[in-house]
């Protein structure tokens, strides 16, 4: 992608997605959805500013066609649109600092694209929607800069016929029903990568709690006395990870059960969502409760530079998790740590944490040698400065994108032993280490 011919590309490891050429700092996103025919129109208007001399536009885009274009209320010398990317030269160009707008009407029937992770972004359920759009599928619903660095807020309405029920990420501002349909309005204030933008639709009940942190359910009638179960230790947990991480970073958190089931649950700004078949009304994904909620802190505010620093990400989420069990009388984080040391040493060690690769991006390992990562600078350093580290971490960055040796470097200037080592055999080297 160019500014004046220059390659300005996006992460190395979903090249051709995303750009530097420019950063947004908002999306007014307006949707009109037919669930039964799954038509979407949508106008999206993108507030940006240019880092470099701009005589072109890319905005990822896929399977819908953009009808009208214009930038700056005027209409672009050319545009052209491809499988995944829709450019547009603008009359002019555009100087490096100044802010610009484009306008984009278009529609179509979403689907998901394919990626090397299988299908992402706007996906069909039995009735209703749902977006899962890590880390390259915010370009099926609408027009962005799918890089994670580029954070915006949003202002998004989703209309759609009565009965259904929208959630997405940030506050619900306004809903009005006009002719069988109703719309749903959300502002979302705070940073976002577009891979973090969600829209879920479906025949939900709302139920919303009251306390610190307010929190939103939607769900299938049908589930909530699963659901109630399942859930009803969010106010606690909330608590418990605000001490250990940091003050919650968004104003409310929501949580969506859908009816149909679902491999993984997903995590999106200030919101998780979880099929059906994990929530039991036993508690037997309490894991995976506490590693989606985490995901605020770890992923969602701190965000990372680059995929490569995935682990910044899924580490820290995982070991949220072994956190929650040691919290509530369960096996405690060292166990857990030991336990998960021994599997891995059993896998292939051919993996670089700090570094994984595309493919390897989401495997496993990168997730709990992430997790043993931190477990190992715990045992090091003493739990009031890692902990304090944590706080810290997240009040740097907070809102913000951050990447390994800014981590590295925080934990050598809060240590009082060195790190260095530590940092290199977990995160640089393939064999696994021992744990102290």
């Amino acid at each position: 992608m160019t500014g004046r011919g220059v390659a300005f590309s996006g992460d190395p490891y979903t090249p051709g997605v995303g750009t530097w050429s420019y950063r947004v700092e908002h999306y007014d996103l307006d949707l009109d959805y037919r669930v039964e025919t799954n038509r979407l129109d949508g106008v999206a208007v993108i507030t940006a500013v240019a880092v470099v001399d701009l005589d072109r536009i890319d905005l990822g885009l896929s399977k819908l066609k953009a009808s009208k274009v214009k930038v700056d209320g005027a209409r672009p010398a050319r545009v052209s649109q491809g499988s995944h990317v829709l450019s547009v030269r603008p009359a002019s160009p555009i100087p490096a600092g100044q802010r610009f707008t484009v306008r984009v009407e278009y529609g179509g029937r979403p689907g998901p694209r394919r990626s090397t992770w299988g299908p992402l972004g706007w996906e069909e359920l039995t009735d209703g929607v749902l977006t899962a759009s890590q880390p390259i599928g915010s370009s099926t619903w609408f027009p962005c800069n799918d890089r994670p660095e580029d954070k915006a807020a949003y202002r998004l309405r989703v209309t759609v016929e009565e009965g259904y029920t929208v959630a997405a990420s940030g506050r619900l501002v306004e809903r009005t029903g006009r002719s069988g349909r109703s719309s749903w309005l959300y502002e979302q204030d705070a940073p976002t990568s577009a891979y973090l933008a969600t829209v879920q639709i479906g025949r939900y009940t709302v139920r919303s709690s009251r306390g610190a942190v307010p929190v939103d359910r939607y769900y299938p009638a049908e589930l909530q006395a699963r659901v109630d179960t399942d859930l009803a230790q969010l106010p606690e947990m909330i608590g418990f990870f605000s001490r250990v991480f940091g003050p919650y970073p968004f104003s409310r958190y929501a949580v969506v059960v859908t009816e149909d089931e679902l491999e993984i649950p997903l995590e999106a700004q200030a919101m998780a969502i979880f099929g059906a078949n994990h929530v039991d009304g036993r508690h037997g994904s309490d894991r995976l409760i506490a590693h989606e909620l985490a995901h605020q802190w770890f992923g969602n505010s701190v965000g990372v530079k680059a995929w490569r620093d995935i682990w910044l990400n899924e580490g820290f989420a995982c070991y949220a998790e072994w956190l929650w069990s040691e919290e509530r009388g369960g096996p405690p984080a060292d166990a857990l740590a030991r336990e998960h040391h021994r599997m891995l040493a059993a896998a292939p060690q051919d993996l670089v944490v700090a570094d994984p690769g595309p493919v390897a991006m989401f495997d496993d390992r990168v997730y709990k040698r992430g997790a043993l990562t931190l477990h190992a600078l715990r045992l090091t350093i003493g739990d009031a400065t890692f902990f304090e580290l944590l706080r810290t971490w997240t009040a740097e960055h907070r809102h913000g994108s951050a990447d390994t040796p800014a981590f590295v470097a925080l934990a050598h200037s809060v240590s009082a032993r060195p790190v260095a080592p530590l940092f290199a055999a977990w995160l640089h080297a393939t064999p696994l280490p021992p744990l102290p």
